[in-house]
């Protein structure tokens, strides 16, 4: 079963000739319950997309279906509570002179649900928090627990897409290994589908089942998770990526590499 469907998505800035284009004309499909990754470098159009996805960019053109309906600019209340975001700072995204309990209230009283106390607890342990941390404040914890926190925000809802957007890559190595395999316990257990973003290819074979390499805004290569530990990739770009990943030193400057 298909639960996002991309066809032609563009982004642009700006009019005419001054326009900056952000992404041109990327598509896919990801499946039920599977977690597909978007990675490249910085300012490629990774979170572009993801915010296309999630209605925070409403000047794209083409298509997008999410789960069977398709998806206008301007989102209704159910359509975004079916998908949810996690951010890259776990700090910055939760509103550091709210308890913990008030951050993960609000969007429960927005979308009118009930057992609001009973789901808070209920999201918390699924996190891997006490019931307690709904009195604390975001400086109270450590980066780990506030990406947890933001994990369970994103959760409450009971969405059935996680967006998450470089959802490690400010926290330490060791507690990036811990956030990434709660992740991955979540998506099992709750049967959910994820779009991933990050420039770590470590991050994204770990976690995903298949990759979409981006370069200047759009897909140079979509590939699987084994191709990417055989090293069996096609394109140069998504080459060089792997090289870097692997710790690799260049004796001499990279050839530009043609895109199109």
């Amino acid at each position: 079963m298909t639960m996002i469907k991309v066809e032609n998505l563009a982004v642009s800035y700006g009019h005419g000739h001054n326009a900056l284009k952000v992404l041109r004309d990327v598509s896919f499909e990801v499946a039920k319950g599977e977690t597909f990754g978007l990675v490249g470098e910085s300012g490629c159009g990774k979170s572009t997309v993801l915010g296309a996805l999630a209605g925070r960019i409403k000047n794209w053109s083409g298509s997008i279906v999410i789960d069977g309906e398709g998806a206008d600019p301007k989102r209704t209340k159910s359509q975004l509570a079916k998908q949810q975001m996690v951010f890259q700072d776990p700090f910055g995204s939760i509103h550091p002179r709210h308890t913990i309990g008030r951050t993960l209230l609000e969007p429960l009283e927005i979308q009118g649900m009930d057992r609001r106390h009973e789901r808070i607890e209920e999201v918390l342990r699924d996190v891997g928090l006490s019931h307690n941390f709904r009195y604390r404040f975001p400086h109270q914890l450590s980066g780990g627990q506030r990406q947890r926190v933001a994990i369970a925000r994103a959760l409450i809802l009971k969405p059935r897409i996680l967006l998450l957007d470089e959802p490690t890559s400010a926290l330490d190595v060791s507690i990036q290994a811990e956030i990434l395999n709660l992740l991955k316990d979540l998506r099992e257990r709750e049967n959910l589908t994820y779009v991933l973003v990050s420039h770590d290819m470590a991050v994204i074979a770990h976690l995903c089942d298949r990759i979409a390499v981006m370069h200047d805004g759009i897909f140079v290569e979509v590939t699987t998770r084994s191709s990417l530990f055989r090293g069996d990739v096609a394109h140069p770009y998504t080459r060089n990526l792997l090289d870097g990943s692997r710790g690799y030193v260049a004796t001499k400057p990279p050839r530009e590499v043609a895109v199109g």
